[in-house]
């Protein structure tokens, strides 16, 4: 963006900068286009005023295994539990007998791609989470890596 002479913004520029934050802010999956657009500058101009100006970048969720519940948490102890005390009373004979496996639902939707989920995020804002698993219209279970000990 253009400066005047004594290093300060336009009175223009900067209500596109807040204008500009304010939609990025409402809208973190806006597209530099529709920033542009509604703001009638160029593209290389919204470009300059969210990237330069505000500090946003665009960045995908970070993937974690699921969301997990107090009580799900608790669960998973629980059966830990009981798989150490029957290993300690019967030995490594009750090692044989151990079957592993996962099992997630398939859910029966396109989650668009991954340039259409992307979102802008400050550079002093937390890193967004996405689980692996949501509800959906459809879904399948699907058991899958089972591992015989």
């Amino acid at each position: 963006m253009k400066r005047e002479q004594d290093g300060h913004q336009p009175p223009l520029q900067m209500n596109n900068i807040q204008q500009a934050r304010e939609m990025v802010l409402a809208n973190r999956r806006i597209t530099i286009d529709e920033v542009a657009s509604a703001l009638n500058i160029s593209h290389g101009s919204a470009h300059e005023i969210i990237h330069d100006e505000l500090g946003f970048h665009k960045v995908c969720a970070r993937w974690v295994p699921r969301q997990l519940t107090a009580e799900h948490k608790l669960i998973r102890v629980r059966v830990c539990q009981r798989l150490l005390s029957r290993f300690s009373n019967k030995g490594d004979a009750f090692l044989s007998r151990i079957v592993t496996g996962d099992e997630t639902w398939v859910h029966h939707y396109e989650p668009g791609s991954k340039r259409q989920r992307m979102q802008w995020k400050h550079p002093g804002s937390p890193t967004k989470k996405k689980f692996k698993t949501g509800p959906s219209a459809g879904k399948v279970m699907c058991f899958g890596g089972c591992v015989f000990v």
